[in-house]
């Protein structure tokens, strides 16, 4: 069917929904857009679905979110029937139409006689994760687009373990949703009958108490926190999501009370009003945090992305400006901090691990080996790293210390399988106090960290594709760097290639050998000084993404081989 046959079926459905329908009409005349639209429909990617909010089956919509939970509930039909029983949790962010597509959700699993228990109002992506488990429910659903632009929405579903839903559980859901190719015909319950029948239970204050209970064991000096938590001054942005009241009960629970939230920021609004790009990655996302915090003097600014996943933070320097750090910084100081400081109080284990994704710093794993803890590669995707907890806990091979992706993502305890920024912004609030309690902040420490092990320089570029033609375009690209790989990045040679969707290692002088990972679409480059390239497609947005690590004697440096290997990279995909 082509994509004009898909277009002309939704026109004709005569139920459909009126906002849908009037966006169909309004767009009737521009072929472009209901191309891409209706030439394909949404793809779960590494952190599920995520689209453009709107009409056709390229767009999140109630029709496309009834889809993907068909899938999932024909998936659970096939289920013992006490597994079955178990049901879904299902929790929403603070964009456009979240709300009304949890509760879509939850009237799709109740035609299937499978009960859901949905949060009363939004709540974080980690607090979601958490209630899996803590529900025991079978699996778990998140309405977000997590740091996304406001034209998005999105859908994680969650497994039993409390982590997203791996690869082969993913696979089994997307051919089940194949099967349900009439949108228009998915049976969805009546929301009352279903609210009467215990079918669909609304949750709330009860598993938030029970969240943050876990939450306040993530400190590991609490003397530390009772003595500096009351004079570190602290400003906090939930960027117009989830994170506001869960974060402010975090932060007062743990022992900090001189904090203040960015007003402006605190409430939320599917319009992110005051930001661009809701995302802590965004210097301009600081902005107003900036503004509060020279008013108030603020040693440490953090804010959180909507679904309150992510953290970002900016230390104050002596100058009174406030410097950002990287995702891979913050995970390099917070895992310093946590290993100094369990090794000190007696409960470092000597089986202990650290978990990182492939296109993340090797500072972390550095500073790791010096308390010879291991640190462990997996994929992109913060599953990957609740696939290796929960091996951890099935066959007590280590102990788990922290795990983070250089996206701003980091995980301290793993009562919650996905990144955290509630437990982020705790711990991360500690380790600027434990440099408070040295007359230095997280920046000082940092440099401390650069000194003692070399310094590190990190950079990701995205370049966007949009559309039908940018599909290919990236494809083009991904086959490029495949088929023609560079032998050298600014003059400095490639020593081994990783072909992660080959399973191949390659080195330069044409050994092979096999990687023990799932197979994924991505490159990467480890060069002679020991310095990385990687290239891969984003599983959840139109986008290529380069990742450069470097490392070496000084910052400038690892700095200036930085941006030699990002020229490189620019001119050969110009080529």
């Amino acid at each position: 069917m082509s994509w004009k046959d898909t277009y002309q079926t939704w026109v004709n459905y005569p139920e459909l929904n009126k906002e849908l329908r009037h966006e169909l009409e309004n767009n009737k005349e521009n072929e472009a857009i209901l191309e891409e639209a209706f030439y394909a429909p949404l793809e779960f990617g590494t952190a599920g679905m995520r689209g453009i909010i709107g009409a056709g089956i390229n767009r999140m919509n109630i029709y496309t979110v009834r889809q993907a939970t068909e899938g999932l509930s024909l998936l659970m039909d096939t289920l013992d029937e006490s597994v079955k029983k178990r049901g879904v949790a299902i929790s929403f962010d603070s964009r456009h139409h979240s709300k009304d597509f949890a509760h879509e959700a939850a009237k799709v699993l109740g035609a299937h006689g499978i009960a859901s228990f949905v949060f009363e109002s939004l709540r974080p992506t980690p607090e979601l994760s958490y209630t899996v488990r803590h529900l025991n429910a079978y699996a778990g659903i998140m309405i977000t687009a997590s740091h996304n632009p406001k034209e998005y929405n999105g859908y994680k579903i969650y497994g039993e373990d409390g982590g997203q839903m791996p690869p082969k559980e993913s696979d089994m859901i997307t051919e089940f949703v194949r099967q349900a190719k009439d949108l228009f015909s998915i049976k969805v319950a009546n929301e009352e009958e279903i609210l009467q029948n215990g079918l669909m239970k609304i949750i709330g204050a009860d598993v938030d108490n029970d969240y943050l209970a876990e939450v306040k064991k993530v400190t590991i000096n609490p003397e530390l926190v009772t003595k500096e938590g009351a004079t570190l001054k602290l400003v906090f942005s939930p960027l117009h999501g989830t994170g506001a009241m869960l974060g402010e009960k975090a932060l007062l629970g743990a022992g900090f009370s001189n904090f203040t939230m960015v007003s402006e920021q605190a409430t939320p609004d599917p319009e992110f009003s005051t930001v661009k790009k809701p995302n802590p990655e965004d210097a301009a996302a600081f902005d107003l945090a900036i503004k509060h915090g020279k008013k108030e003097d603020a040693d440490l600014l953090i804010a959180v992305d909507p679904d309150a996943d992510r953290l970002g933070a900016a230390v104050r320097q002596p100058s009174g400006e406030y410097q950002l750090l990287t995702g891979n910084q913050i995970a390099a100081i917070m895992l310093d901090y946590i290993l100094t400081a369990r090794q000190k109080a007696g409960t470092l284990p000597e089986n202990a691990a650290a978990v990182k994704s492939i296109v993340s710093s090797e500072f972390a794993t550095t500073i790791a080996k010096s308390y010879n803890v291991e640190m462990i590669n997996v994929l992109t995707g913060f599953k990957f790293i609740a696939e290796q907890i929960k091996i951890f806990e099935e066959t007590n091979a280590h102990s788990f210390m922290f795990g983070f992706e250089e996206s701003y993502g980091y995980l301290v305890r793993p009562f919650v399988r996905d990144k955290d920024a509630i437990q982020s912004l705790v711990m991360l609030a500690e380790v600027a106090a434990h440099y408070k309690s040295e007359g230095k902040n997280l920046y000082d420490g940092l440099q401390d960290l650069f000194a003692k092990f070399g310094y590190f320089a990190e950079k990701t570029i995205s370049l966007t594709f949009d559309g039908v033609e940018g599909a290919q375009q990236i494809k083009s690209l991904m086959t490029k760097f495949r088929e023609t790989a560079p032998k050298e990045f600014a003059g400095i040679k490639v020593a081994v290639m990783e072909d992660f969707a080959n399973s191949q290692k390659i080195s330069s002088d044409g050994e092979i050998t096999t990687i023990n990972l799932p197979k994924s679409n991505v490159l990467k480059y480890i060069l002679t000084d020991g310095s990385w390239i990687a290239v891969r497609p984003s599983g959840t947005e139109p986008k290529i993404k380069f990742y450069i690590g470097t490392q070496d004697e000084t910052q400038e440096t690892a700095l200036q081989k930085r941006n030699a290997f990002e020229d490189t990279i620019k001119d050969f995909v110009k080529k």
